[in-house]
């Protein structure tokens, strides 16, 4: 897996489509995530590769919401983006707005993780921390269970995720915790940058 870009290039391409702080946070939290699975997962090699692929999976939801991960191709294509992470991008749509299915380890991470760092970042939101840092798995599954928390984070997408790896719910919830918390302080210095 190769990427034909620069990190920077990745940021300032899905800068290019969104505006949105909240996607751009979002963006960077996913980058982060992946590149903490990458390594933990034995694929530290391709570290670069599965973070470009976390920091632009969102890139045309901002601008086409009615298209997303239909857009994205041309969007990624148009900036001179390879034909594997335009494919691993879009499957983390399958299911929802898309008919790529993830196969790669890569791509079924993405898949469970995406919506698990929304539910898990809303979660934070609500504590006093306003952090993952002292999140614990036992009160993120009282959010998962009350479907009115964070309901735009599909519960369903998360739990076939996690059975796409052969993880339990709570591995999954442990791990995307964990990988959040090895970016949170990193994603909010690129945040203040940004919106400064």
């Amino acid at each position: 897996m190769t990427t034909n870009m620069t990190r920077q290039q990745a940021l300032d391409l899905l800068r290019k489509y969104n505006k949105e702080s909240f996607h751009i946070l979002h963006g960077l939290t996913v980058e982060g995530v992946m590149r903490w699975f990458a390594r933990e997962e034995g694929y530290g090699d391709d570290e670069e590769f599965w973070g470009q692929v976390g920091l632009l999976h969102d890139i045309d939801f901002e601008l086409y919401p009615e298209e997303h991960c239909k857009k994205a191709p041309e969007l990624l294509s148009q900036a001179g983006v390879g034909e594997d992470m335009i494919r691993s991008i879009c499957s983390h749509g399958y299911g929802l707005c898309g008919d790529v299915e993830p196969v790669h380890q890569m791509e079924m991470i993405l898949f469970a993780a995406d919506e698990l760092t929304g539910l898990i970042w809303a979660a934070a939101k609500m504590r006093p921390s306003k952090s993952v840092m002292d999140m614990e798995v036992s009160s993120l599954k009282k959010k998962f269970k009350d479907k009115r928390f964070a309901a735009g984070c599909s519960r369903d997408v998360i739990k076939d995720g996690a059975e796409r790896l052969g993880w339990t719910l709570e591995e999954l919830m442990d791990k995307t915790i964990n990988a959040m918390r090895s970016c949170e302080e990193q994603v909010a210095k690129e945040m203040e940058g940004i919106q400064q």
